[in-house]
C-alpha cells in the first residue's frame, strides 16, 4: 500500500476540499437533478428489461457509497492512503446521484400508474424525499437516514421489477417485493455492522426504522393509496356515443371551446331519456390480463353515492392502451364520477363531470381513435 503524509500536509487534496465545501450547495442539488435527467433520457430511449438493470446498477453504486462514506469515518482510511480520502470526498455526490436517480424512477412509474386524486399521498412521500434528499442533506449524511432511504428504494424498486416479471396486477408482487427487500436489508446491515461498530451499537434505531416504513408501505398498499403497478391510464372521457368498427372506437363529442378544453372537467348536455359514455384506454405490459371496472359514482350534496359497477377485461401490449367503456342510460342532472380501478378496488383513473338536461340540440363531433 502506498503511505502518504497526513492529508492535512496535502494542499492539492485542501483545495479540492475547499472547492468542494464551498460549491457543495450547488453540486449536490445538480447530481440530485442529474439523476433524474438520466432516468427521463432513459425511459424515452431503451427497453424496460435495460432500465431495470441501470436501476440495479444504481441500487448497487448508492449501497457501496453509503457503505464506503461509514466505514471510511470509523476506520481512520485518512491516514492510510490519499485515494481513500479522495473517494470519500466525492462519495455524498455518488449517494445524491443514486438516490436521485432511483426515486425518480419510482416517481415515474408510481405517478403514471394511478389517479394522483387517489395516490397522491403515496407520490408526494416520493417527491418529498427527492426534495428533502437536496434541503436536508446534512441529515442525509447520518447512517440512520441513509439506510431508511435506502430501504424506501429498495422496497419501491422491488415491486415495480416484481409487478412486470410476474406481470400482473395482483397483490403478491407487492408482498413478495416487500419482504426481498426487507431481507436485503436486513442483509446490508448486519454485514455493515461487521465493519462499522457504530451501525452495531445502534441496530435497534436501525430495526425500528425499517419496521415503520415497511408496515407503513403495507398500509398504504391495502388501503389502495399506492397505484396499481404496473397498469397506466393512457387516456379517459366522457361522450355521448361510442361505437366500435373495424378495430377502431368512433366516439361522439361535443364541439368544444378552447377554454372548455383547459379547464379540468367536462359538461355532458343530454335530452332526458339519452345515455352518457364514458371511454378509457389503459396501457398494460404484453401479455398482461386483468380486469377493469368503471365505477359509476353521483353526488347526492353531500356524498359520493356508488351507482353502477361494469367490469371489463384487457390484454397488454398496445402501446396506447386496451381500450374500452361503459355508459349509463338517463343519468340525473348534478355531478358525476366515473373510477377506473382494479377488481381489489385501486384506481388507476377518475372521470368527473357534470351532466346537464337541456332541450335543444347539441353540437357534436365524431372523433376516431
Amino acid at each position: 500500500m502506498f503511505v502518504i503524509k497526513k492529508l492535512k500536509q496535502s494542499k492539492y487534496f485542501k483545495k479540492l476540499q475547499s472547492l468542494q465545501k464551498k460549491y457543495e450547495r450547488f453540486m449536490l442539488p445538480a447530481f440530485l437533478l442529474g439523476g433524474v435527467i438520466m432516468d427521463a433520457i432513459t425511459f424515452r430511449t431503451i427497453q424496460l428489461n435495460v432500465v431495470f438493470i441501470i436501476l440495479g446498477v444504481y441500487i448497487v453504486l448508492a449501497g457501496f457509497a453509503i457503505a464506503f462514506m461509514n466505514y471510511y469515518d470509523s476506520s481512520g482510511l485518512e491516514y492510510r492512503t490519499i485515494y481513500w480520502s479522495y473517494l470519500r470526498l466525492y462519495v455524498p455526490l455518488l449517494i445524491q446521484f443514486t438516490f436521485g436517480a432511483l426515486l425518480s424512477a419510482s416517481l415515474i412509474f408510481y405517478w403514471f400508474s394511478g389517479a394522483f386524486s387517489a395516490s397522491w399521498p403515496f407520490v408526494l412521500v416520493i417527491a418529498g424525499l427527492m426534495v428533502s434528499n437536496d434541503i436536508f442533506r446534512k441529515y442525509y449524511l447520518k447512517p440512520i437516514v441513509q439506510i431508511g432511504v435506502y430501504f424506501f428504494i429498495l422496497f419501491s424498486i422491488s415491486v415495480l421489477f416484481l409487478s412486470f416479471l410476474l406481470n400482473t396486477v395482483s397483490a403478491w408482487p407487492f408482498v413478495l417485493g416487500g419482504f426481498v427487500s426487507l431481507g436485503l436489508i436486513s442483509l446490508y446491515i448486519y454485514l455493515l455492522s461487521r465493519i462499522v461498530p457504530s451501525i452495531k451499537r445502534k441496530k435497534a434505531y436501525f430495526v425500528l426504522v425499517i419496521a415503520v416504513i415497511f408496515s407503513g408501505m403495507y398500509f398504504l398498499y391495502f388501503a389502495n393509496i399506492i397505484p396499481p403497478i404496473p397498469l397506466a391510464l393512457r387516456e379517459a372521457g366522457v361522450y355521448h356515443s361510442i361505437e366500435r368498427k373495424a378495430g377502431k372506437y368512433i366516439l361522439i363529442s361535443e364541439v368544444e371551446n378552447f377554454f372548455d378544453k383547459i379547464i379540468p372537467g367536462q359538461t355532458v348536455h343530454i335530452k332526458e331519456g339519452e345515455k352518457v359514455y364514458v371511454y378509457s384506454a389503459i396501457f398494460a405490459p404484453s401479455d398482461l390480463e386483468a380486469k377493469i371496472y368503471h365505477s359509476w359514482q353521483y353526488h347526492n350534496g353531500n356524498e359520493w353515492i356508488d351507482r353502477d359497477r361494469v367490469g371489463f377485461s384487457i390484454v397488454g401490449g398496445r402501446d396506447n392502451g386496451f381500450r374500452g367503456y361503459s355508459f349509463k342510460t338517463n343519468p340525473n342532472a348534478g355531478s358525476w364520477r366515473v373510477l377506473v380501478e382494479t377488481e381489489r378496488g385501486q384506481v388507476v383513473g377518475r372521470v368527473k363531470f357534470e351532466v346537464e338536461k337541456v332541450e335543444e340540440k347539441v353540437d357534436l363531433i365524431k372523433v376516431i381513435k
